[in-house]
């Protein structure tokens, strides 16, 4: 859809939820950094270059966070849609 056909209001309301979600994956993205690094990687680095065991750690650990971030992510849309349609179903 063509931005120049949205009201000024919606354009307003589609560019906060743009800056939210970027807001919330950049949190995202640093609470699993800081996580995963925190599990996989000791305080005391023997080597410059990552082992292969702390690399299979980050893989998995970036794996897990992720799936359960969508996980999430789609039951709050689905409770979100019951909350909605049982709004409507209360206005009618």
């Amino acid at each position: 859809m063509d931005m120049s056909q949205i009201s000024p209001a919606d354009q307003a309301k589609v560019q906060l939820m743009q800056e939210m979600e970027i807001e919330m994956m950049s949190d995202l993205y640093n609470r699993m950094t800081n996580v995963c690094h925190k599990k996989c990687i000791p305080p005391r680095y023997s080597e410059s270059e990552l082992g292969k065991g702390e690399m299979v750690c980050i893989d998995r650990c970036v794996a897990k966070y992720l799936d359960i971030h969508e996980k999430i992510g789609k039951k709050l849309t689905a409770m979100s849609m019951q909350d909605e349609d049982l709004m409507k179903n209360m206005s009618s």
